[in-house]
């Protein structure tokens, strides 16, 4: 199966020079954790993504207003893509190796036309990739602090 086949066609997209916030919005209003950004409208060229985990980690937790900080700022830039022809198998190897749970689909001209997340995949893929993919994104990407017993 290709990924045309189980991808989140034409997803709304920024612009780097979105808030934040417009993101956020988005997010919420289509039920989804990642919006890509575009260097225009009119080319649709990916050049980056971002993640409600971007928004919470980089906006929220360091005190920003999400009103007045734009995209650009919090964005993964370069995101791993795939194009539509590539086998589901491929987009799950991508996301075991590079440890992400959404990949962009470009065409051949980088345009943004499509997004598979893990749920998409859940619910197409075989069992066993799907099993795997999630386990190879869960792990720790860094080491967490030592945690020390307290002393009785």
């Amino acid at each position: 199966m290709k990924l045309r086949d189980v991808m989140t066609s034409d997803p709304i997209c920024c612009l780097p020079t979105d808030s934040a916030m417009e993101a956020a919005r988005i997010m919420k209003s289509r039920d989804v954790g990642a919006v890509p950004i575009v260097a225009d409208r009119d080319s649709g060229r990916l050049i980056g993504i971002v993640t409600d985990r971007d928004l919470c980690k980089a906006i929220v937790a360091e005190g920003d207003s999400p009103q007045f900080t734009l995209v650009e700022k919090v964005m993964t830039r370069n995101p791993f893509t795939c194009g539509p022809e590539e086998s589901i198998e491929s987009c799950e190897k991508l996301m075991q190796k590079r440890q992400v749970r959404r990949i962009p689909v470009v065409d051949k001209d980088g345009r943004c036309i499509g997004i598979v997340a893990q749920a998409d995949l859940a619910l197409h893929a075989p069992v066993a990739g799907v099993a795997k993919t999630l386990v190879a994104v869960s792990k720790p990407t860094r080491r967490r602090p030592a945690r020390h017993a307290m002393a009785a």
